[in-house]
């Protein structure tokens, strides 16, 4: 038996942004007070931000109080073949209001938003309960990746 021969290093700037920019789910954590959350998350890259809806409730209620989050991206090809990015930053909520200094980059998302899924914030909207667009900035992001020369993959479900 070959014993599993593991290496990892940390990603650079540019494979941060091609993992982040290749996949469009993620997770975000948050909390308040005593209690962590985490959410899976739709979302678009672009330019070092993360664009992404929220629905009314306890996420975007707790956001609107500590808008501080970690949001990961994970490209998982085996136990030891994985690629990962984590975003630390604070959510940026974006206002649809003309009248608002924030209009532009709302319409900015949007647009994003609506290169991957041409409905959104329409009548065909798959989820048209996510009203709430924010962002997260890449301010503080790192990325990891670990390979093997194990050609075992992951176990199916």
């Amino acid at each position: 038996m070959t014993p599993i021969e593991v290496t990892k290093r940390n990603l650079d700037a540019r494979d941060v942004e091609q993992l982040l920019s290749k996949h469009h789910t993620g997770r975000m954590a948050f909390a308040f007070h005593d209690r962590v959350m985490m959410a899976l998350v739709n979302y678009v890259y672009a330019d070092r931000w993360i664009y992404a809806r929220l629905e009314q409730g306890p996420a975007l209620s707790t956001l609107k109080h500590r808008q501080w989050v970690v949001f990961e991206v994970d490209e998982i090809h085996g136990v030891y073949d994985w690629r990962t990015v984590i975003v630390c930053g604070s959510v940026q909520f974006l206002d649809n209001d003309r009248s608002s200094p924030d209009w532009r980059d709302f319409n900015r998302a949007l647009c994003l938003l609506r290169g991957e899924v041409a409905s959104i914030l329409t009548s065909d909207d798959p989820h048209p309960e996510r009203l709430q667009i924010y962002r997260i900035h890449l301010d503080d992001c790192s990325g990891r990746e670990s390979k093997s020369n194990c050609v075992q993959s992951l176990p199916s479900a």
